[in-house]
This record gives structure tokens, C-alpha cells and sequence, in this order.
């Protein structure tokens, strides 16, 4: 069977970025992740992930294992939740996380969505929305009355400071008692995206204009809207000397401070 080429550019390529290293993980006998159905969809997509993003590394299989340990733990609360995956690209978290009685929404651009179905089918628990995650026309896709636990995978980064907020204003305001949970990364690496950051010697990352240090995430978030926990976490890789290198220095409060990272919110 004929291999296709994905075609994407600007930040719906960066789904191709996040395979790449989930891929890298679920291959090995010791990875983070289990994930047969990323693997089939890396194999059948014709594109110079290695070129693009130089050797597959961890980061991106830390932070879905992080985020299916959040849904896992919400889905056992909530077995009939609704779990709503902004940017979600293709990401195959519903393959990994069992969740058969809850409402799955994917949000993504229609160029994203339209690869998502080459591979992944939506049904009826399983819904894809074509919409910007801006685009709040995706708030009455999720029915009243249940659990709601909304993801932003490799997706706030993207957006301006301002739309930032107001997004997380509009779904605290809508969806009170819901979950948040997304990745952010610190000041300096924002500025450098802004400058230009050549990942692999085929691509150049997308803007990520925001940025933001692990202590001003909590801070931030109780500005801006009315939240009872706010919950941020390192990144954290045990495997081998790296391991040990990487989490003696999260140890180190000025290094924790400006690395990425994953906050978990619930909104009052």
C-alpha cells in the first residue's frame, strides 16, 4: 500500500512532531507508551520525520503518559464524563486510555482533522469537531449535566497571551467544576521560537508566542479567572543516566522554574 503525504505546514505540522517522538517511545521493549495504532499511522504517513525533527526523544511520550494518567484517574470518577481534546491532531489517546461510556470530543483545525480521518474513524462517543479551538462554537458540542475534563496538548503555546486568557476566562465561565490540563513552556523558549528556532535542518518551528515560568502559572490562572486547585508539574524522566541527570535537576528551583512543564487545573 502507497504511503501518503501528510502535506501539512505551520502549527498542523507539529502534530507530525509529536507523533514522531511518541513513536520513538512506543518502539522500544522499555518505552513509556504502548501504542500500536501511532505506530501504524507513522509507518503509513511518506514524510522525513528525521529530517524534520532530528532523533526521536522522550518529551512528547512523557507528557500523553501524563495526560492519560489525568483522564484514566477522571474516567474513574467519571466513567460517563466528557473529555474534550483541543488540537488534539494525531494524538491516539483513546486507544490507550478505555473509556467506552464517556463522550470524546476532538477539536482541531479542518486541514488536522481531515488526516485525523484517513486513520481514526469518529462514532458516536467519539466526535470530531473542524473548528479552531478559539472558535467557541465547540462549547455546545458538550451537554450539560456531566463531568467535563478539557485537554490542550501542545496547543496554548501557539496562541498569543491575550487569546490565552481569554479562552481559559470563556471555559471557566462555561464549564465551572470542570478539569483543565495543558503543557506550557518558559519565557526563553518562547523568545527564541520568536526569533526562529530551526528544530532539524528541514524545519522551523512555528511561533510559540506564550510563554510563561512554572511560578507564575498559578498566580497567572487565579488572575484571570476563578479556579479552586491549580497543580503544575515537571516534566520527569526515570530511564537510565539521564534519568538520574534530568531529575537531579528538576531539583534545582531556578531550572525548574524556566522548563516546560504541565499544570492541572479545576475551575470553581
Amino acid at each position: 500500500m502507497a504511503r501518503m503525504a501528510p502535506n501539512l505546514t505551520g502549527v498542523p505540522e507539529t502534530m507530525l512532531w509529536t507523533l514522531h517522538n511518541r513513536v520513538g517511545e512506543a518502539r522500544r521493549p522499555d518505552g513509556l507508551l504502548r501504542d500500536p495504532k501511532a505506530v501504524e499511522i507513522y509507518e503509513a504517513l511518506e514524510y522525513d520525520y528525521e529530517g524534520s525533527f532530528g532523533k526521536a526523544e522522550p518529551s512528547h511520550a512523557i507528557r500523553a503518559d501524563f495526560f492519560d494518567n489525568e483522564l484514566r484517574a477522571f474516567l474513574d470518577e467519571h466513567p460517563d464524563g466528557v473529555i474534550v481534546n483541543l488540537g488534539e491532531g494525531l494524538e491516539t489517546q483513546r486507544f490507550r486510555v478505555a473509556g467506552d461510556e464517556a463522550l470524546w470530543l476532538s477539536v482541531d483545525l479542518p486541514d488536522s482533522i481531515a488526516i485525523r480521518e484517513r486513520f481514526i474513524t469518529p462514532d458516536e462517543r467519539h466526535r470530531h469537531l473542524a473548528a479552531s479551538a478559539l472558535d467557541r462554537s465547540w462549547f455546545n458540542a458538550v451537554p450539560e449535566g456531566r463531568a467535563v475534563y478539557i485537554t490542550a496538548q501542545g496547543l496554548l503555546i501557539y496562541f498569543a497571551p491575550e487569546e490565552v486568557e481569554r479562552l481559559i476566562v470563556d471555559m471557566a465561565a462555561r464549564f465551572p467544576k470542570a478539569r483543565l490540563c495543558f503543557d506550557h513552556i518558559p519565557e526563553w523558549l518562547s523568545r527564541k521560537t520568536l526569533k526562529g528556532w530551526r528544530k532539524g535542518r528541514n524545519y522551523l518551528t512555528p511561533a510559540m508566542p506564550w510563554g510563561i515560568n512554572q511560578r507564575d502559572i498559578a498566580p497567572t490562572l487565579r488572575g484571570w479567572a476563578s479556579v479552586d486547585r491549580v497543580e503544575t508539574s515537571p516534566y520527569r524522566f526515570e530511564r537510565g543516566w539521564q534519568g538520574v541527570v534530568f531529575s537531579a535537576l528538576m531539583r534545582i528551583p531556578w531550572i525548574r522554574n524556566r522548563s516546560p512543564g504541565m499544570t492541572r487545573v479545576r475551575f470553581a
